[in-house]
C-alpha cells in the first residue's frame, strides 16, 4: 500500500476475503491536516485502524459522516460487503447504526479482539494484522448469503423489496430483520444507499465535465438510475449526502 497523502483502495489479494471484503484502504492527511470529507453511506461497515489511537468499527450509516482529519494521520481500513459486516463482527449491525465505537467496546465477540491491535505499529503492518483478522472472522462467520443476494439484486434500477422478497423466497418480514442484523438497516433503506451509490459512482466517472452538470443532465441520469424524477433524486441526495446533486457534483470534483 501507497502511505503517501491522500486516499487509496486496494483489492484484497488474501485468499477467502472475497467477496465479503469489497476492498482495503488507506487515508493519509496531509502535513497540514485535510479539509472536512464526507464519507457517504454505503451499506458496508468498516474495520478502520488509527495510528495513534487504535481499531474502531465505523457503523452503516444511513447519512453524510463528517471526517477532519488531523495534519499527518493515518488510517487504513478493511470495507466488509453489505451482508458480511454483521455476522464478521458477530453482532446486529443495527446497533452500529451510524455510530464509530472503539473495538474494546464492542463486548466480547470476534471485533472485541481487534482492540489488542498496537496503535503504534508501522501502517503496513497494522494492515496486514487487520486483514489477518477480518480474514479469520469472515472465516468463523461466513456472509449471510439471502443478504448478499438481495443486495445485489436490489443494487439494480428499478428493483422492488417485495419481488426481491418472492425471489428469494422468504417473507418481507424476514428480509427485514435479516438485512437489519447483517446490514444495519432494512431493505427499502438498503434498496435507497445501493442507488444513491450508483449516482455517486456516476459522478466519480467524470460527471459533468469542466462546466458542471446542468439540470437536463440531471433529469437523464434521474431516470436511468430508478429514481421518479430529478426532484426525487434531489431529495435523495439532500438526505443522504446533505447537498442537492449540483453541489454534490462539485465536491467530489479534483
Amino acid at each position: 500500500m501507497d502511505w503517501a497523502p491522500g486516499y487509496r483502495e486496494l483489492e484484497p489479494s488474501q485468499p477467502g476475503l472475497m467477496p465479503a471484503v469489497t476492498c482495503l484502504w488507506a487515508r493519509v492527511a496531509g502535513p497540514r491536516g485535510d479539509p472536512v470529507t464526507l464519507v457517504l453511506p454505503d451499506g458496508c461497515v468498516d474495520l478502520i485502524w488509527a495510528q495513534g489511537h487504535g481499531v474502531f468499527v465505523a457503523g452503516p450509516d444511513t447519512g453524510p459522516a463528517p471526517a477532519v482529519m488531523a495534519p499527518g494521520s493515518v488510517f487504513a481500513g478493511v470495507r466488509f460487503a453489505p451482508g458480511a459486516g454483521g455476522p464478521a463482527l458477530g453482532m446486529p449491525l443495527s446497533a452500529l447504526l451510524n455510530q464509530r465505537v472503539d473495538a474494546a467496546h464492542l463486548g466480547c465477540g470476534p471485533a472485541a479482539a481487534l482492540a489488542r491491535l498496537p496503535e503504534d505499529v508501522a501502517p503496513d503492518v497494522a494492515l496486514r494484522m487487520l486483514v489477518d483478522a477480518a480474514g479469520a472472522m469472515v472465516a468463523e462467520r461466513p456472509a449471510d448469503r439471502l443478504v448478499t443476494e438481495a443486495a445485489r439484486l436490489l443494487g439494480h434500477s428499478g428493483s422492488r423489496v417485495d419481488a426481491v422478497a418472492g425471489r428469494l423466497g422468504v417473507s418481507e418480514r424476514q428480509l427485514r430483520r435479516r438485512c437489519q442484523a447483517a446490514v444495519g438497516y432494512g431493505p427499502a433503506t438498503l434498496r435507497r444507499v445501493l442507488r444513491f451509490r450508483r449516482f455517486v459512482s456516476w459522478i466519480d466517472a467524470g460527471a459533468g465535465g469542466k462546466d458542471g452538470t446542468d439540470d437536463g443532465e440531471l433529469a437523464v441520469v434521474a431516470a436511468d438510475l430508478g429514481y421518479a424524477d430529478q426532484a426525487h433524486l434531489t431529495r435523495e441526495s439532500v438526505r443522504l449526502a446533505g447537498l442537492p446533486p449540483t453541489a454534490l457534483v462539485a465536491a467530489r470534483r479534483p
